[in-house]
């Protein structure tokens, strides 16, 4: 299935994308789509079910905001120098353990939603990446099969980054992985069933028409099972967590002086095939 939540911020209702395309209203079926669903199979079946009845309430998409996916998200936990080729355009030696820092949860916005510069920034950079859904509770996980069975779903992700803060200015990389906006998700969490193998997705970002990043998590360091597994030994991940598994080459940190870093007026365009689009426009905050 490819939920996703549809309206204002903040006032989004849960939706389904069906078969042919259709955006159908799920609101009298669910509440919301968030970690308490993903963690309820017979919930889940009561939405199978009616998506593939088709006899949900047709959606007139037109005008219509398109929000994160998943409301209520507990933690953002984000894998660092995950793709062979990102390190080696970095400079950087390939970990020899996941790399883990955290997003806010408060970071992450619809994936049409405006990206803010933040002020006082000169090095604001893209990555896209796979964001990996918790469905089942997950803590000291013994094999990447098992962390797999704990994955609900897939979507997109945007881990907008501000190099100068994340780098340069101290401390972890916290302060250049929070700023507002900066984890555009979605459009769609797509479930795990229409995902047979996460490690044979494509991944392409464009700036302003041109495409900067083409990759594949055929190149991940630490597979997508490796990763929830790993994750697990050191925190406890809930139904609604999210995994950002990493970014592949092409990033603006990786090119040549002058780094063509983000600014207000530019556009993002973002996408993994199957899993859906996404596009901002980037405004000065």
């Amino acid at each position: 299935m490819k939920l996703l939540r549809v309206g204002t911020a903040g006032a989004e209702r849960p939706a389904v994308l069906d078969a042919d395309g259709v955006l159908r209203d799920l609101s009298g079926v669910v509440d919301d789509i968030d970690g308490a669903l993903l963690a309820d199979e017979a919930a889940l079946g009561r939405v199978r079910a009616a998506a593939g009845a088709g006899d949900l309430p047709a959606l007139d998409a037109t005008g219509l905001r398109v929000g994160p996916p998943l409301a209520r998200i507990g933690k953002v936990v984000c894998i660092g120098l995950n793709y062979h080729d990102h390190a080696r355009e970095t400079g950087a030696e390939p970990p020899a353990e996941p790399v883990v820092f955290f997003k806010a949860p408060d970071t992450v916005v619809g994936p049409y939603d405006t990206v803010l510069v933040p002020r006082g920034s000169t090095k604001t950079d893209w990555e896209v990446e796979l964001a990996v859904v918790i469905g089942r509770t997950a803590r000291y996980l013994g094999s990447a099969e098992e962390a797999l069975a704990h994955v609900a779903g897939y979507a997109v992700a945007h881990d907008v980054s501000e190099r100068e803060f994340q780098i340069e200015r101290g401390g972890t990389w916290d302060k250049g992985k929070n700023c507002e906006t900066f984890n555009p998700l979605g459009p769609w969490l797509v479930t795990a069933d229409e995902v047979p193998d996460p490690q044979a997705l494509s991944l392409k970002l464009w700036v302003n028409g041109e495409l900067k990043q083409d990759g594949t998590t055929a190149e991940q360091i630490f597979p997508v099972g490796e990763v929830v597994r790993y994750v697990s030994q050191f925190m406890t991940l809930y139904p609604g967590d999210v995994i950002n598994t990493g970014t592949p080459a092409g990033v603006a940190l990786g090119r040549p002086e002058p780094k063509p870093f983000l600014r207000a007026g530019d556009v993002v365009e973002l996408e993994i095939p199957g899993l859906g689009r996404q596009r901002q426009e980037l405004k000065d905050a």
